[in-house]
């Protein structure tokens, strides 16, 4: 997927491991049973505890609307996976992500401070981890999510040495 308007010219986008599919239908499948546990009490309540509000209607809807959002964020999970992407090139790493609303970072070597690589329990299992990069900029989220973990260590000793060469030079 290429978009003239944010993707810089002659850039070889890398991608995250397809497995990345498997953490996020994980934190969805979690993130969506308790949700949609905690807006149908109401609705359990309404039935067998005989509260008059809210009304039948409106404590079956709520959940379900959730629902129907829930499971459209399920359709959108692999190619959302799939859109993530990033480019070494010499003097920042470029990460790209979105599918409607598109979004390509630029990471100055000589800005980042320090590296992080972070693995959680779902992660570990599958052998990925997530590449996280700190700047002096507060609103700088720049993470990469979906990496094996080899890949993950090379990016994180890598970009460490890119940013302390960068840095040394100013």
């Amino acid at each position: 997927m290429r978009t003239a308007a944010i993707d810089p010219p002659g850039v070889q986008w890398l991608k995250v491991s397809p497995k990345y599919v498997t953490v996020r239908l994980v934190e969805w499948a979690i993130g969506t049973l308790l949700l949609v546990a905690v807006l149908a009490l109401p609705l359990v309540f309404v039935q067998f505890a005989g509260w008059q509000w809210p009304p039948l209607w409106l404590a079956i809807a709520v959940p379900g609307l959730v629902l129907i959002v829930a499971l459209w964020r399920l359709v959108l999970i692999p190619r959302q996976v799939r859109a993530i992407g990033y480019a070494e090139r010499d003097d920042d790493l470029l990460i790209r992500r979105g599918i409607f609303f598109q979004r390509t970072l630029v990471v100055p070597y000589g800005r980042m401070q320090y590296v992080d690589v972070a693995v959680g329990p779902v992660e570990r299992a599958l052998g990925l981890c997530t590449v996280k990069l700190h700047t002096a900029a507060a609103g700088t989220h720049a993470h990469l999510p979906g990496l094996p973990t080899a890949e993950g260590a090379r990016l994180r000793e890598q970009l460490s040495a890119r940013g302390e060469a960068r840095l040394a030079g100013l």
